[in-house]
């Protein structure tokens, strides 16, 4: 039996809009652009791919589950993007319930926030996906099995933090660094883990769907189903599931209808489907079905994004850097405050696509970054961010008892 683990992730973060050194200390709303049009109006953003990706992909894949007997898959979710489905797409958050309700589709855990806080601050990475679990447990009704990190990064500390938290299973990339001879077509186990059990992205195939599909350079194009099948069945002799892992943005936002990403797609499942020798697994079941082949070690960090696979795309300048450490700095008197608004907004300047569109990288990865940002430039994405990082600062300082001599410097005015 040969089964495809297909593996879909929905997020979009809260961007900071425009933010001026003007609104300092008197603007504390960071996301409400009034202006329609600018890249930066989440409602805008959010109602665009709800059209264009989220609404007819979730249509497929409901009309997949109910005409392919076999047909099963998982599906993970940020908090900052379940925040904005429920205020301005609810019937997303319901076309959602009705696939998990049918059993046949797992939600994955992670970040509530999409945010890097593993690599920073352990406690506030726990607190994240307590409450990405509780947030999934409220609208779904389900207990989540398998972790995933932001943007699948992962090393071997996170497999032993996964295993001791209580998760049966982490998903990585399967990059080539790491697996060497051996295939992302097993399961495998994390170097120092002992009953957790590690999924890797068969990162070729998943690729030629998720980034390769519409380009016409690319010397395999036009990418058929007929063709497709065939990868898949050189692939199934390695293994014994193939981890097909993506952006549910693919279909229909990054890929638009008019390439015919969607007939690939229904037509791929079916036919895969049909077949007597093959199948569909969820993460968790890949998990259940195959003892490790063999131990996997990640001493650095390994992501899904650009060349490097590392997290050059978040740190790889000063501002990042910068930005990451301004941010996370700020966490002590934020908490303090027990100011749900203020811990709320500082959580969503956490969320790792801020850094992002600081990257000044170039060539291929840097053409990627722009087309994601929405700024015309890594140097004003840094300024709107620090700016609101300011205000930030000043509302929580705002609840720090007054010192002495503040006391008698307002009584002198």
């Amino acid at each position: 039996m040969k089964s495809i683990v297909l593996y879909l992730h929905m997020h979009q973060p809260y961007r900071v809009k425009h933010y001026s050194i003007f609104s300092v200390d008197h603007d504390h709303d960071y996301w409400t652009d009034k202006d329609w049009y600018t890249g930066a109006n989440n409602e805008r953003v959010f109602k665009k791919v709800a059209e264009k990706s989220y609404r007819p992909m979730l249509e497929h894949l409901e009309a997949l589950i109910n005409t392919t007997s076999n047909f099963k898959f998982s599906l993970s979710m940020t908090g900052t993007f379940l925040e904005q489905a429920e205020e301005w797409a609810p019937d997303i958050i319901e076309s959602i319930r009705k696939l998990v309700a049918t059993g046949r589709v797992e939600i994955v855990a992670e970040t509530y926030n999409h945010s890097l806080s593993f690599f920073v601050d352990r406690e506030e990475f726990e607190a994240e996906v307590r409450l990405h679990q509780d947030k999934i447990r409220e609208l779904f009704g389900v207990q989540t099995q398998v972790f995933r990190n932001t943007e699948l990064a992962y090393n071997n500390d996170l497999a032993q933090w996964a295993e001791g938290f209580g998760f049966k299973g982490i998903i990585a990339e399967g990059w080539d660094k790491i697996l060497e001879t051996r295939t992302p077509n097993k399961v495998y186990r994390p170097d120092g883990c002992h009953s957790i059990k590690l999924l890797t992205k068969n990162y070729r195939l998943s690729d030629d769907i998720a980034f390769r599909f519409s380009n016409k350079n690319w010397n395999e194009w036009p990418l058929t189903v007929d063709k497709y099948l065939r990868w898949l069945d050189t692939d199934a002799n390695h293994g014994p599931i193939i981890n097909l892992f993506m952006d549910f943005e693919t279909f229909g936002e990054n890929i638009w209808k008019d390439t015919g990403i969607f007939e690939f797609f229904d037509d791929l499942i079916h036919r895969w489907g049909d077949r007597e020798d093959c199948g569909f697994m969820t993460v968790s079941e890949a998990c259940n079905s195959f003892e490790p082949e063999d131990s996997v070690s990640m001493p650095w960090t390994v992501t899904w994004a650009d060349t490097e696979r590392d997290l050059s795309a978040w740190l790889g300048n000063s501002m990042q850097h910068e930005a990451l450490k301004a941010i996370y700095d700020l966490k002590a008197d934020v908490l303090a405050s027990n100011d749900e608004e203020l811990i709320a907004d500082w959580r969503r300047l956490l969320t790792s696509d801020h850094l992002y569109y600081m990257s000044t990288k170039h060539l291929n990865d840097g053409g990627v970054h722009q087309y994601f940002s929405p700024y015309d430039s890594p140097f004003d994405a840094f300024l709107y961010f620090m700016n609101a990082i300011r205000d930030v600062r000043g509302r929580a300082n705002s609840y720090k008892p007054k010192t002495e001599e503040e006391i008698e410097e307002e009584e002198e005015e």
